[in-house]
């Protein structure tokens, strides 16, 4: 009875198995299992119809797993056609369970995210809205300028121009000065040479310096003041060249002193690579180089003078070549950007001015206001224009033609968050100087860093203040005054502005008070050399 048993199951197992999934494979294995379940049966008693249900649910589950592919052994065993094709639907069961979740998430129309203008949000691309800001700038002065012409009509004349540096066309009394400007040069170079054969002493060759850098902005400074043939921007000019030289000569005397006592204690140069071991590969390297004293040359000196920078030093860094596409490019901008300087302001700045005497006069506070504002916007372009003009044309172009390698006239100014930060970025010749020849020496003399950077902004005051008052024949101290606020403004903006907040200070101290200033000095020099002329009068 128990052998025929056997038989039926297998019989019966066989059957659905070859009617499933072709050859009769798993029967073997169906058998051993019932097989094993009734051998058993000595142990549990007797086989019960829900044990059998059981036993069959279990060889069932078994055909059904082997089916699927969950094992290795059975994968080897479904080799036939028909196994190949059941295990191909249910992959393409299980892909088509996935697409239909994938279709679901496409449905969906919501997930978790910020705002784009939220400050929670990742977004950072607001290049539209720079592009929209520029289009707006271009239609608003477009319409000032309709404005202009309207009322005004066309006020260039590059003719005037030449009477703002000459008087007399036979009179040319600001050259005559920057020439003059050589004589302080050779003695300089004249006094380096006397100090490094050693016919004088260092006091004595301190007290030919103090005497000729306080020459070189007094002597400007009388002249301009004495001799009424000199136009203000004739004067301006000669002075601005006067400050740049003595700049340069204090630098001049303060890196030939250091290497004087270099020199004393058995250092060859400045440069690091000159005091170390020479070596096959360094020679033709050293040759390039100039040590002290061999750089006090009539050639050397001129260099100096010339280039794009205040701070001397004995090698400078020097580009390959010279690049003629790069040259011609910058002297295109200076020209152009020059007479687009002078259309503007006697186009636009000049009418505004004139038209702001009389609420000066009257002490109008609202109209006073009003032509503020108004000559804030051609102030401030005239002003980024002018720098361009300079420190990147004008600078650039003397580097390439002098083959100067160092080109970092500013950096990022326009990005500053405090006024300190502006002033040390905006004019790179200057705060280097600032740096090098008087800010650490005050360092390394005990003084602290607030007093070090007040007497920077003290020295900077007093410059500005030069370079205005004295070509205009006026004292009135506002570019001083002007110059001294930018201490407890920086403070300010560095305590409680920060980010763009400070950002937008910087921008709003450039804007608006520049023409304070401008309109300040205009109404005093209108007052006190215009104020009774009657065509003048009568123009404003």
């Amino acid at each position: 009875m128990f052998l025929i048993k056997i038989k039926l199951f297998c019989i019966v197992s066989g059957y659905y198995h070859t009617a499933a999934s072709g050859p009769n494979v798993f029967t073997i294995e169906a058998c051993r299992k019932f097989a094993g379940i009734m051998t058993d049966k000595d142990e549990f008693g007797p086989i019960t119809r829900n044990r059998r249900r059981a036993t069959i649910t279990s060889a069932k589950s078994e055909t059904v797993k082997l089916r699927n592919g969950a094992t290795a052994a059975a994968t080897d065993l479904t080799s036939g056609p028909k196994a190949r094709e059941s295990l191909t639907k249910t992959l393409q069961l299980n892909e088509d369970s996935k697409q239909k979740c994938d279709r679901y998430d496409k449905m969906s129309c919501h997930k978790l995210q910020e705002s784009m203008l939220s400050s929670a949000s990742s977004f950072r691309n607001y290049r539209g809205v720079l592009n929209w800001c520029v289009v707006m700038l271009v239609l608003s002065n477009a319409r000032l300028f309709l404005e202009n012409l309207l009322r005004y009509g066309i006020l260039v004349d590059p003719i005037q121009v030449v009477s703002l540096f000459l008087k007399d066309p036979y009179s040319w009394p600001a050259a005559c000065l920057v020439i003059v400007s050589n004589v302080f040069i050779f003695v300089a170079l004249y006094t380096e040479r006397k100090l490094a054969m050693g016919s004088i002493s260092e006091k004595v060759g301190l007290l030919i310096y103090i005497f000729n850098l306080t020459v070189i902005l007094c002597f400007p400074m009388v002249v301009v003041l004495k001799l009424p043939s000199i136009t203000p921007v004739g004067g301006a000019f000669t002075l601005g060249v006067y400050t740049i030289l003595f700049l340069k000569l204090y630098s001049y005397k303060d890196v030939n002193r250091w290497c004087r006592v270099r020199t004393q204690v058995k250092a060859r140069s400045l440069s690091r690579s000159l005091s170390c071991p020479s070596s096959p590969s360094a020679s033709s390297c050293m040759q390039s180089h100039v040590s002290y004293p061999g750089n006090l040359s009539l050639r050397d000196m001129y260099y100096f003078v010339f280039a794009p920078t205040l701070c001397y030093e004995l090698n400078f860094p020097r580009s390959e070549s010279i690049r003629m596409g790069f040259l011609l490019r910058r002297l295109f901008e200076m020209l152009l950007l020059t007479q687009l300087l002078v259309g503007l302001t006697q186009q636009w700045m000049v009418p505004i001015i004139r038209s702001s005497m009389k609420p000066l006069q009257e002490m109008d506070y609202s109209r006073m206001t009003e032509r503020l504002l108004r000559l804030a916007v051609p102030n401030h372009l005239i002003w980024l224009i002018f720098f361009y003009c300079f420190f990147h044309s004008s600078m650039n172009f003397v580097a390439e033609l002098l083959r100067f390698g160092d080109r970092e006239f500013y950096r990022d100014w326009w990005n500053s968050e405090t006024i300190t930060y502006f002033w040390q970025n905006w004019n790179i010749p200057v705060h280097k100087w600032c740096l090098r020849h008087f800010y650490k020496p005050l360092l390394r003399r005990g003084a602290g860093k607030l007093l070090s950077q007040s007497a920077v902004f003290f020295a900077s005051a007093f410059f500005h203040e030069y370079l205005v008052s004295v070509p205009l024949r006026m004292f009135r101290l506002w570019a001083f005054m002007g110059m001294m606020a930018q201490l407890p403004l920086a403070w300010f903006v560095a305590k409680f502005l920060r980010g763009n907040y400070g950002n937008a200070a910087v921008w709003l101290s450039l804007i608006i008070g520049q023409p304070i200033a401008v309109l300040m000095y205009v109404h005093d020099y209108y007052v006190t050399h215009c104020q009774d002329d009657p065509t003048i009068t009568e123009a404003l």
